[in-house]
């Protein structure tokens, strides 16, 4: 284990907390922007993974709910990005936090190609694998880091992070995002998701080549009852919270608003006998 897992939070306490985990790179590096469009209408928690080549989903659940009970934080709201939609369903299903409600961004169930997965992962010991995660990584991340240094070349704040990123992407790095996709490919989750007792959201850019919303939409409209809507930003990619921070952030904040009043339910009205006169 290369370091331990880390967090920071952002806000007062009296405000509902929402606890962002973050995509298959592990860290907060890019979620900046977004946490800047939330500005103080949530108490934000940032979560950064250890770089291990060893645990399990369920462990990733554990290590989460560990550090957020060492600083007091035992409810709130679950918002995974991602590979740490995964990482969420352990959680709900494990019970000890006491989640509040859950949001997926660019998350999913069970990917639908976890053949794919596991394929890449048994050709060429890995290789394959080793050039999906560079992908991701490296290529991504070279992208990303020339829009975002124009776009935010004011932000000084902004630039330190994508400077972080970018000298995180080391090689055991790329072989914890490794470990994490082989976590993805033996996984399947859908019997928590389909007795989900808690109010579910989800959002994704409709340009994701990495998870394809229109089968994650389809299986969570027809498979969970807890879904209580699903938000397509059409100028988004698969990074979301990032590419579409302003409206990401406000729809989430209304989630969360509409997700802590209580529903009640309908009346069934029955009438027996006769109708009294007026």
């Amino acid at each position: 284990m290369a370091e331990e897992l880390q967090l920071r939070v952002y806000g007062e306490a009296n405000l509902p907390t929402l606890i962002f985990l973050p995509g298959i790179h592990g860290d907060w590096t890019l979620i900046s922007s977004f946490r800047r469009a939330l500005g103080n209408r949530v108490r934000f928690v940032e979560i950064t993974y250890p770089r291990t080549l060893t645990w399990s989903l369920d462990d990733y659940a554990a290590g989460v709910e560990d550090a957020l009970f060492k600083i007091g934080i035992t409810s709130g709201w679950l918002l995974g990005e991602s590979f740490s939609s995964q990482v969420v369903w352990p959680l709900v299903a494990r019970n000890k936090f006491q989640t509040e409600g859950v949001i997926i961004a660019g998350g999913f169930v069970k990917h639908p190609m976890t053949w794919a997965i596991r394929c890449a992962d048994r050709i060429g010991s890995g290789a394959l694998l080793s050039f999906l995660i560079g992908i991701m990584f490296v290529g991504a991340s070279a992208v990303y880091a020339k829009v975002a240094r124009w776009r935010f070349r004011h932000s000084p704040e902004t630039l330190a992070n994508i400077n972080e990123f970018i000298a995180r992407r080391t090689p055991l790095d790329r072989e914890a995002g490794k470990h994490r996709l082989r976590l993805i490919g033996g996984n399947d989750p859908r019997a928590i998701a389909k007795n989900l007792r808690l109010p579910l959201f989800a959002i994704s850019g409709s340009m994701d080549p990495i998870v394809p919303w229109i089968n994650i939409r389809w299986w969570l409209s027809r498979h969970c009852p807890a879904l209580r809507e699903y938000k397509i930003i059409w100028q988004a990619d698969h990074n979301v919270l990032s590419t579409a921070a302003n409206e990401a952030a406000d729809q989430i904040v209304k989630w969360i608003s509409e997700g802590r009043v209580p529903r009640v339910p309908k009346l069934k009205l029955e009438t027996h006998g006769t109708r009294p006169s007026d």
